[in-house]
């Protein structure tokens, strides 16, 4: 049988023309891709050009408008440093709260028309049984005051949008009568009203207080004085300097040991100096407990030690204890007449700014829920609002 011969080009070996047609395969497969491809993307571009120009370049979303919402804004302007928050809740733990509300401006005059406002402080376990007195109180006065409450955790304030109180209650934790945590809850009021770099005043009251002049009358009065409000007197007896405890020197001697009332008013200055305190606040959580009461020993003596002469050393509270007991008396529906007031408004000697004043109480406690019909009927007569 005779071979079939497959003539060669000239000057070629059959090993070049096999890798010459080898090489071609790739490139051809690479280019029937490449056709529909490109024939696609003319088609889709002819395609858009029409649809913009029939139904209009608003038509067709050429861009995506972003829903991110920064989890914090930078300020940048003053406004935002010197706004007060505008919610009370917040997540700060005591400690980082307190840090805080320490800051102080190292400049002392404001950039800015500052109008001072005075921060009334409502430590309670529940209900305001007399937020219509303080209503009433407050009405027409809305940028010289904030206020904040205090209360059990587990409370649930009801109070109308309306309400002076509404959306007021800070974070809160239990508080026990004589034991620090009362302190913590003062301080705790202290701390989220100094927040308010407007808050000039801190007044501290509970769900049985009332004011006994209008509005006008106490700010005028506590805007003017040179001096804040918490009783701080050296008791020689066995409920004053009898419980006192030696280990509480060398920062509190006995001479040094004080005692208050817990109700007060307090400028902005002392204010700071509650809240920024680290090393008394150790003293008395160790070595001031019942029969100890913290609260009736802790700011009169370090005031006292810090700031003693910028203390009236008396309190601007009236209570009753000529009654006796562990508490003051308590006062109800047939308690309140004009005879009652005239008690606790007249009558009375004081040291105002170093001068005699006969105003010497601008608010008084403790009155009951049932005293809160003839409060609000005798008010405008007895009390100016």
């Amino acid at each position: 049988m005779q071979s079939r011969a497959v003539p060669l080009e000239e000057g070629k070996e059959p090993s070049v023309i096999n890798r010459t047609n080898q090489s071609k395969t790739p490139q051809l497969r690479l280019l029937r891709i490449l056709v529909p491809f490109l024939a696609l993307c003319v088609t889709f571009s002819v395609v858009s050009m029409f649809t913009i120009r029939y139904f209009g370049i608003n038509g067709v979303p050429t861009t995506v408008k972003s829903t991110f919402q920064p989890c914090y804004e930078e300020p940048r302007s003053l406004e935002q440093w010197i706004r007060p928050p505008l919610n009370l809740i917040h997540t700060m733990t005591d400690k980082e709260l307190l840090w805080r509300a320490s800051f102080v401006p190292r400049i002392k005059k404001y950039p800015f028309q500052r109008v001072p406002k005075i921060a009334f402080m409502f430590l309670t376990k529940g209900p305001l049984p007399l937020a219509p007195i303080w209503e009433r109180f407050l009405k027409g006065h809305e940028e010289l005051y904030s206020i904040y409450v205090h209360s059990l955790p587990s409370f649930q304030a009801d109070f109308l949008p309306s309400s002076v109180f509404y959306r007021r209650q800070i974070p809160s934790q239990v508080s026990e009568w004589g034991r620090m945590s009362m302190c913590d809850a003062e301080r705790r009021l202290l701390a989220n009203a100094l927040l308010d770099i407007s808050n000039e005043w801190f007044i501290l009251l509970s769900e049985s207080c009332i004011p006994l002049y209008n509005f006008s009358v106490i700010r005028h009065y506590l805007m003017k004085s040179q001096y804040s409000y918490m009783g701080a007197f050296d008791d020689p007896g066995k409920f004053g300097r009898g419980r006192y405890n030696e280990s509480m020197a060398p920062e509190v001697n006995i001479t040094q040991w004080r005692k208050g009332s817990q109700w007060f008013e307090v400028n902005r200055k002392l204010a700071i100096s509650i809240v920024e305190d680290t090393m008394f606040y150790l003293k008395f959580e160790r070595f001031c407990r019942p029969a100890c009461y913290v609260d009736e020993h802790y700011f009169p003596t370090m005031l006292t030690i810090l700031a003693g002469n910028l203390l009236a050393n008396r309190s601007i509270t009236w209570v009753d204890w000529s009654r006796g007991g562990p508490h003051p008396a308590t006062f109800g529906r047939s308690d309140i007449t004009e005879q009652f007031f005239k008690r606790i408004l007249e009558g009375h000697n004081c040291t105002y700014n170093d001068r005699s004043s006969s105003i010497c109480f601008l608010f008084a406690r403790k009155f009951a829920p049932s005293a809160l019909e003839p409060l609000l009927q005798l008010s405008p007569k007895v009390l100016g609002f």
